[in-house]
């Protein structure tokens, strides 16, 4: 009996000083398909930060197709594909660099100073969204909450400069917006969406300036 009683003081004992050793994450992570995100995308950035909607809204009046309100009446997304974005390289030594700013009504050069800006990979489901939101005006259904785990973000700073650092090989839709108003021929002060394709390879670094001319 007390042979017993030491053999199962003695196990106990060893299951505390394992425990003990084992170093425990307690640092949340982001999810995609039942993966942790591995703290290779993305930064701090909380999803409620985040309006998924961002990717069809703020378009100038010459680019959005006016439609009634309501999601029932807004282009339908196609299902998103979850085995694509599965593929998608989770880590790199790549570097995206350059100025986002729009070409003002009088040469002028207008920056997007402090705003935000995401990679976005190209998929089936972001080129949709490309060719018909962005490209040709459509207001489109709001995207699936799971695209956040596949974005990169980055700040530029108040000249409008701005680098990603990290990025994994492969092709994205590089995402920003320029605030401009009579600069640009506007009445009133817009949120200008601007979008281009960049492709990055291994630790290439490239330089891909995002801009437009005003109105």
């Amino acid at each position: 009996m007390n042979k017993v009683i030491s053999i199962s003081i003695i196990s106990f004992m060893l299951v505390i000083l394992f425990s003990g050793c084992v170093k425990r994450d307690l640092t949340p992570g982001r999810y995609a398909n039942g993966h942790a995100n591995q703290g290779s995308w993305g930064d701090m950035t909380n999803i409620d930060d985040v309006n998924m909607s961002d990717f069809d809204e703020n378009l100038s009046e010459s680019e959005l197709m006016m439609t009634e309100e309501g999601e029932e009446n807004k282009m339908e997304r196609i299902t998103f594909p979850t085995d694509e974005y599965y593929r998608l390289a989770r880590s790199g030594k790549g570097t995206v660099s350059g100025s986002i700013y729009i070409n003002g009504t009088y040469d002028n050069r207008v920056p997007g100073a402090n705003t935000r800006l995401y990679l976005n990979p190209v998929t089936s489901y972001s080129k949709q969204w490309y060719h018909e939101s962005y490209l040709g005006g459509y207001k489109m259904q709001k995207a699936d909450a799971r695209l956040f785990n596949y974005l990169r973000f980055t700040a530029a700073d108040s000249n409008g400069k701005f680098a990603f650092y990290g990025v994994p090989s492969g092709s994205y839709y590089l995402i920003g917006t320029v605030k401009c108003g009579d600069q640009c021929g506007y009445a009133s002060e817009k949120n200008i969406r601007l979008a281009a394709k960049v492709t990055i390879r291994g630790n290439q670094i490239v330089h891909k300036d995002l801009t437009r001319i005003g109105e």
